[in-house]
């Protein structure tokens, strides 16, 4: 547009359409190199995924669960003491004594919830080891089949004790049955609880009397019992064997025999939360201290671990590295240790604890005098 002196003027209109025009321009730029920032590079999905590669491991190393079991040290427990208010080992019936020292069981722990980075955690730690679960699981076995076969361990192991000390300290022992198996010879003639005085002709004094008298058997053949039931006189009843069921040439009879002490008295163990065979040595041991005036242990802090047959014999246990650490942090600085287990106890034993070497429940007892009495013992170093 041109004014009246001849120069040339701009038209608003335009000069506003060319700066909307200008802004535009600006904007869809500015939104074009938006979307350029926004969209994501391969570093950063490298980024990005790497992250959740980390997120999920974490994961799933502290709350999976792995096939393999945490072993390691597991509490002491006193057999000559209390627990929660009462003795561990209590004689009803008959007068008991007390001991001013102290005999200490032993136990392992064993975690199966381990996750992959506890089971790290543990084994850097230098305190546990981590085990295949199959070791100490059966395929299919449920936590529950698992304690109650713990228990029955445990029971027979009280029962074998308290027969093993009775027998030590001359108390009188008789053989029963102790379970008949069902649709057998046994079944029908004896009872559970039936005192076996003589099977085959033989006199039985132990369980495993019954087991020698059968030993020469055949199938077919025809075997007397004889037997005491309750206050009932003697009885003597004829047995046709069985076939073996396990493929056996002797006969079968179908009866498990069991010693059992003969007395007037009850022998009780309190002890609940501890499963497995291995404390029963211990067990013996205390009740032979119990049941006579003798100090055995006299302010002693004595450990200990060991299966026991009821006959005294001490057999080797599972974990004897990790009871003889437990047993020093408690106190102790004796070990009695089952001759068979004394190699791999001398390699774990902390400083300053004595492990003395064991085979039979007469073996402990006299340790214990020869200890109090500052006599030499024998160990596992000799």
């Amino acid at each position: 547009m041109k004014s009246a002196s001849g120069v040339t003027e701009s038209d608003p209109a335009d000069d506003r359409a060319e700066a909307a025009a200008a802004s535009s321009a600006s904007r869809d730029g500015e939104e074009r190199s938006t979307k350029r920032r926004l969209r994501p590079t391969r570093r950063t999905w490298t980024i990005v995924f790497s992250a959740v590669l980390v997120v999920a491991f974490v994961l799933v190393g502290s709350f999976v669960r792995v096939p393999y079991v945490a072993l390691g040290p597991g509490p002491t427990y006193d057999t000559l003491g209390d627990v929660e208010g009462r003795h561990v080992v209590a004689i009803d019936g008959a007068r008991s004594y007390e001991d001013n020292g102290q005999l200490r069981m032993t136990t392992v722990s064993l975690n199966d919830e381990v996750t992959l980075f506890g089971a790290l955690g543990l084994w850097v730690s230098g305190r546990y080891s981590v085990a295949p679960r199959e070791e100490y699981f059966r395929p299919g076995q449920t936590d529950e089949q698992v304690r109650q076969e713990n228990v029955e361990q445990f029971r027979s192991s009280q029962s074998n004790a308290e027969v093993a000390a009775l027998r030590t300290l001359g108390y009188p022992v008789k053989v029963v049955a102790d379970q008949i198996v069902a649709d057998t010879p046994a079944a029908g003639l004896l009872e559970p609880g039936d005192e076996l005085t003589k099977v085959n002709g033989k006199n039985v004094s132990g369980q495993n009397d019954v087991m020698s008298a059968l030993e020469n058997t055949r199938p077919g053949q025809d075997v007397e019992l004889t037997y005491k039931r309750g206050k009932q006189p003697p009885r003597t009843v004829t047995a046709t064997l069985d076939e073996h069921p396990d493929g056996q040439e002797q006969g079968f009879l179908g009866v498990q025999p069991a010693d059992r002490a003969d007395v007037p008295f009850t022998v009780d163990i309190s002890l609940e939360d501890v499963g497995g065979p291995s404390a029963g040595m211990m067990f013996a041991l205390a009740i032979v201290d119990r049941l006579q005036p003798e100090k055995l242990v006299d302010g002693q802090h004595v450990a200990g671990t060991g299966e026991i047959d009821s006959q005294g014999n001490v057999g080797p246990i599972g974990g004897i590295s990790f009871k003889v650490v437990a047993a020093k942090e408690d106190g102790a600085d004796t070990f009695l240790v089952p001759a068979q287990n004394c190699a791999e106890a001398a390699s774990a034993a902390p400083d300053g604890l004595k492990l003395v070497r064991i085979q039979t429940l007469d073996d402990a007892v006299s340790a214990l005098r020869n200890m109090r009495a500052d006599k030499p013992v024998p160990t596992c170093e000799s």
